[in-house]
Formats: C-alpha cells, sequence, structure tokens
C-alpha cells in the first residue's frame, strides 16, 4: 500500500515586504521638529 505525498503547507499568506514603522517615523519627526524650532527660538531671542 502506497501512501500519497503530502504538498508542503500552504500558507495564508504570501511573504510580507519589511513594513516601515510609522510610529517610529512620526516620534523621529516630532523629535526634530522640537529641536529645529527650539533651536529658531534661541537665534531669535539670541540666548
Amino acid at each position: 500500500m502506497s501512501t500519497a505525498k503530502k504538498k508542503p503547507p500552504v500558507t495564508s499568506r504570501p511573504k510580507q515586504k519589511e513594513q516601515v514603522n510609522k510610529k517610529a517615523l512620526i516620534w523621529i519627526g516630532v523629535a526634530f521638529g522640537v529641536i529645529v524650532v527650539t533651536m529658531a527660538l534661541l537665534l531669535a531671542f539670541n540666548v
């Protein structure tokens, strides 16, 4: 009696490309904006 060859399991979704971490980009943008605003204020008030 021969056994049928099993097919490899089919994954429900294909491999995803690496996704950009949006929260990290937002935090980096906010931090950069705060630094730019702070530097602009310091320059404006000649501190």
